[in-house]
């Protein structure tokens, strides 16, 4: 069994897809070591395990929307993209989405990275409830009415058990239009950073360090306010584009001014369609909005390499939340992404290089992605690591859910 992007191969084949939440704590009681698995879209050892996979393939269940508490109620195995059409044939909505509508949602959440907006916090912040199955077979839930226990718990990195049913704050539909802007020049884009993040519900910076430039720039807009019909002089695009030249543009949501709903615009692939390249690595680092300048022209120091070791490179904006492990614990952040070609030998030593650069912006990495920052610097950008551990340790007491990965982390 591999990942998602086939870059990491499983150490255990075996797998159980428990079909009742009492038959989930059977299988963990009876396990050894075990973890879940969603879309396998990790691209780390986060999700291995020597003992059992756990499948949550018969947990899909979706409720009827909730008008008066504005929320829906969903099994761990469903993912965003089939959450998105329900929501939308009832008529409500979410207020973010990941760049893929793929992954599913408990996953998602145990990173607190996806989604994308100046004034939207990650996907994780739509969580008002979950309930898991803890390492000693017990069930747990936790909701709003002590948010700081709830809070604490929705950023997971599968350390604390096997969630098996979320609570997601919701809203009504909206529609988002989305134009692409063409080729802004770099030094202009960081120098109006704050300016640009501004000028959509969700904006997007795509580069491929060939070109001293921001290749794209996706503007994701609510169809109540104008379109830009420039960005600092770049002009729209006049015809559909993807991040990554060379592939077909039909595998990307609509562009073009066209609006559309929430679902089919937030995210910028179809569910239909292969994301991104598929095989890829992927790396991502989060610092400050008011570093992210700084950053991102000390980057700029790398582009020769980085032309040749990614397919593209993405920034986007998210706003601060209040989860102790989420990147924007507290902060507005800025999130710059890396889709490597799948070169790990030379991609390697290259994060060792980037992670350098960034160090004075305090880099907080995608836990569920590539980098080597080691477990003391860790501590120092995710500051409420430690207490996140001993919360580990007190719902998986005997390390069921703990693997190699996790224990660089965590101890």
């Amino acid at each position: 069994m591999k990942n998602w992007a086939g870059n990491q191969t499983y150490s255990t084949d075996v797998v159980a897809a428990p079909n009742s939440v009492e038959a989930l704590q059977q299988v963990i009681r009876d396990a050894i070591k075990v973890k879940a698995h969603g879309s396998r879209h990790s691209f780390n050892t986060i999700a291995d395990t020597t003992g059992t996979i756990i499948s949550l393939e018969n947990f899909q269940q979706i409720s009827e929307p909730n008008p008066e508490t504005r929320t829906v109620t969903i099994g761990g195995g469903v993912r965003y993209g089939e959450l998105a059409v329900r929501l939308q044939e009832a008529g409500w909505a979410l207020h973010n989405l990941a760049s893929l509508p793929h992954i599913s949602v408990a996953g998602a959440i145990g990173t607190a990275t996806h989604g994308s907006g100046y004034r939207n916090g990650n996907l994780s912040t739509a969580v008002v409830g979950l309930k898991f199955v803890d390492g000693r077979g017990e069930v747990h839930a936790f909701d709003e009415s002590d948010p700081v226990a709830l809070d604490s718990r929705i950023v997971h990195l599968g350390a604390l058990g096997i969630i098996f049913e979320l609570t997601l704050r919701i809203q009504p539909t909206f529609e988002i239009r989305q134009t692409v802007f063409e080729n802004l020049p770099f030094q202009t884009g960081i120098e109006h950073l704050a300016f640009i993040a501004q000028l959509g519900y969700s904006v997007s910076l795509f580069s491929r360090w060939s070109e001293p430039v921001f290749d794209q720039v996706w503007v994701k807009s609510e169809v109540e306010l104008p379109v830009p019909t420039e960005i600092l002089g770049t002009l729209p695009a006049t015809r559909k584009l993807h991040p990554l030249a060379e592939l077909p543009s039909e595998n990307c949501t609509d562009q073009l001014g066209v609006s559309g709903p929430w679902h089919q615009r937030l995210a910028h692939f179809k569910m239909e369609f292969t994301p991104s390249a598929g095989e890829e690595l992927q790396s991502e680092y989060f610092v400050s909005l008011e570093d992210a300048p700084s950053a991102l022209a000390t980057l700029s120091v790398l582009a020769p390499e980085l032309a040749r070791l990614v397919f593209v490179t993405e920034v986007r904006f998210i706003a601060a939340d209040s989860l102790p492990m989420s990147p924007a614990y507290q902060r507005d952040v800025v999130g710059i992404h890396f889709t490597w070609k799948p070169n790990w030998a030379e991609v390697e030593p290259m994060l060792s290089v980037i992670e350098t650069l960034l160090d004075p912006f305090n880099p907080c990495p995608h836990f569920g992605k590539l980098f080597t920052l080691p477990t003391e610097r860790l501590k120092e950008v995710y500051p409420r690591l430690p207490e996140f551990a001993g919360l580990a340790d007190e719902h998986d007491p005997h390390g069921k859910f703990r693997n190699d990965f996790l224990k660089n982390i965590l101890g």
